[in-house]
């Protein structure tokens, strides 16, 4: 009996962090800050199409902020590389709490890369030359690389943060456990007004909840989507890590923005351009492996399971 009481409990705990929302810490003194994530499980996938992870992942919250981006700025130095003209933007969108824009997929993978090496983990993203130089340029891992995965070769697969791949985003956003929906609204909600508990629906340009004069609002600020995530639809759109609409070297980028209509926000809607871009509707969100210690209670208690 003793024994089955301590599966029930280790269950009961291994449900509660595979399922929570978690927070992880940056930076340090005035300089700190979060980010918050939403677990995504791997168990279940689309058939076909986008959307198929296998893995359990994270995915964070909120669109990285200005905040965010200035502290990051400060601890590590303004982002600047080859080519030139990826770093080269300000923000248009000044707001302490709007989501950084005007980044290049260049600077949101230096960023990324920082999350990584501050906090003791391998950088996503092999960039050659001297960082904070302007010869920093993009590369791709290769064979005889620790953590060369051929299958992506511009994340290091040992890297703890990293840009969302287009299926990870995808999933995310859309995916309700048996189907990819065409909104990334919750059950019994509208996209453009919130259900009264999860707040006031999306910011785009045809919805009457958007912001006047036009442009992003804070993130979260509208409605809680399917997967606990905010902002995945409208606000600004968002870079993914490759998931090329074409070929290299383009990004896919997704979820619509603050001036798009709702067409674009729709899980069939995608789009391509080249890293090197920037623009005062285009952002970026973070995802993450599991947390350790959820990984090590689902082994655990996959032995007690065994055992009992």
């Amino acid at each position: 009996m003793k024994r089955v009481r301590i599966v029930v409990c280790l269950a009961v705990v291994v449900l509660t962090l595979a399922t929570s929302a978690s927070a992880d810490t940056f930076g340090t003194g005035n300089n700190q800050f979060i980010i918050d994530f939403v677990p995504i499980s791997g168990s279940t996938n689309p058939t076909s199409g986008y959307g198929i992870v296998n893995n359990d992942y994270r995915m964070g919250t909120l669109e990285i902020t200005n905040d965010q981006w200035a502290k990051f700025v400060t601890a590590y130095g303004t982002p600047t590389g080859d080519p030139s003209e990826a770093y080269d933007g300000d923000h248009v969108f000044t707001g302490t709490n709007v989501p950084t824009n005007y980044t290049s997929w260049y600077e949101a993978a230096q960023f990324v890369n920082w999350l990584n090496t501050s906090t003791n983990h391998q950088a996503a993203y092999k960039f050659t030359g001297t960082q904070g130089t302007s010869n920093y340029t993009l590369d791709v891992w290769q064979v005889g690389d620790t953590g060369y995965n051929a299958s992506n070769p511009y994340r290091n697969s040992n890297a703890f943060y990293f840009l969302p791949t287009e299926d990870e985003w995808v999933k995310a956003a859309y995916w309700n456990g048996t189907n990819l929906q065409t909104y990334a609204t919750k059950a019994g909600e509208s996209l453009t007004q919130g259900d009264g508990t999860s707040g006031t629906g999306w910011n785009y340009w045809d919805n009457g909840y958007a912001t006047n004069p036009l442009g992003p609002w804070n993130v979260g600020s509208g409605s809680e989507e399917l997967n606990g995530t905010y902002d995945m639809m409208g606000n600004v759109i968002e870079w993914t890590e490759s998931g090329e609409y074409t070929s290299d070297p383009f990004r896919c980028y997704r979820g619509g923005s603050y001036g798009e209509f709702d067409d674009s926000l729709r899980s069939s809607n995608r789009g391509d351009i080249y890293p090197d871009f920037e623009s005062d509707q285009l952002g970026f969100r973070v995802a993450s492996v599991p947390e350790p210690a959820t990984l090590l209670l689902l082994s655990l208690g996959g032995l007690f399971l065994r055992r009992k």
